[in-house]
Order: structure tokens, then sequence, then C-alpha cells
């Protein structure tokens, strides 16, 4: 358990730093993106469902709110 290694660190293949950046930044913008899709349907769903503005008032609440996601998180 507490064996002292002396050898290099790295003993497979060395890692292509430049492509696990890509996809960890491809992640990041994908969870970032998805989570603000999702909140975005769900306030459309409860305003549709829940108030008077029926599917077209929440499906245009829906657009008009991803449009805003996606500019303000860019």
């Amino acid at each position: 358990m507490s064996e002292h290694h002396t050898g290099p660190v790295e003993t497979g293949a060395p890692m292509n730093y430049s492509e696990h950046e890509k996809t960890y930044d491809l992640f990041v913008h994908g969870a970032k993106y998805g989570t603000m899709i999702l909140v975005v349907l769900l306030i459309a769903m409860a305003a549709g469902f829940f108030t008077a503005a029926g599917f077209f008032g929440g499906l245009v609440l829906f657009v008009i709110l991803t449009i805003a996601g996606f500019v303000l998180l860019k």
C-alpha cells in the first residue's frame, strides 16, 4: 500500500492534451446549454399548463426564452 515508486508517473501512451481540452469544452458547453434548455422548457410548460397562456403562449415563451438564453450564455 505504501510503496515508493521511483519510475515515471505516466506509464501509458502520452496524452493528447489538445483533444482532452476540446472534449472538456464540449462537455461544459453541452451541460450549460442543456441545462438552459431544460429550465426554459419547464418554465414554458408551467406557463402553458397553469396560466391562461395555453399551448401557443407556452410555445412562444419557449422560443423567446431560448433565444434570450443563447444570447446571454455566449
